[in-house]
This record gives structure tokens, sequence and C-alpha cells, in this order.
């Protein structure tokens, strides 16, 4: 059983901020971060780590973005 996302059209602040972002770049906020919005102190976390890591120029933006389809092919998620 999968926990559903929050309504995007429910978000507030800064994390209706981020979901308008992601559905003006990708077309639809992305199903991770809906989830994430259910808790908004998990939600700015996992920002966060995003942030660190594109700004820390450790990992390339192509291999982050391989890294991230790996991890949710193995967690059974769509991506």
């Amino acid at each position: 059983m999968r926990i559903p996302g929050i309504d995007p059209a429910l978000a507030e602040g800064p994390i209706l901020a981020v979901l308008k972002a992601q559905a003006e770049r990708w077309g639809a906020p992305l199903i991770n971060h809906l989830l994430y919005a259910r808790r908004p102190s998990i939600f700015r976390g996992a920002r966060a780590m995003w942030t660190g890591l594109d700004q820390s120029g450790l990992i390339d933006g192509k291999l982050q973005a391989l890294i991230n389809r790996r991890v949710a092919y193995l967690n059974g998620c769509a991506f």
C-alpha cells in the first residue's frame, strides 16, 4: 500500500513554491515531493539534502539523475 501525497492545490508557502517550480520544469510536481509535503519538516529536510548536494559540486547533475532513477527503481517507484 502506497501513502498518497498531498493535493498540490492545498500546498502553501515554500512548499507551494517548490511544487510550482517542479510543475513548470517537468510538467507536474514530483511524486516524492508530494509525499514529503505531508510533513513539512521532512519536506524541508529532503530539500536541504538536494540543495546541499547541488551546492557541493561533488556529484555531477547527470549522475544525480541516474542515482535518482536507480533508487526509484530499487524502491519500486515509477519515475
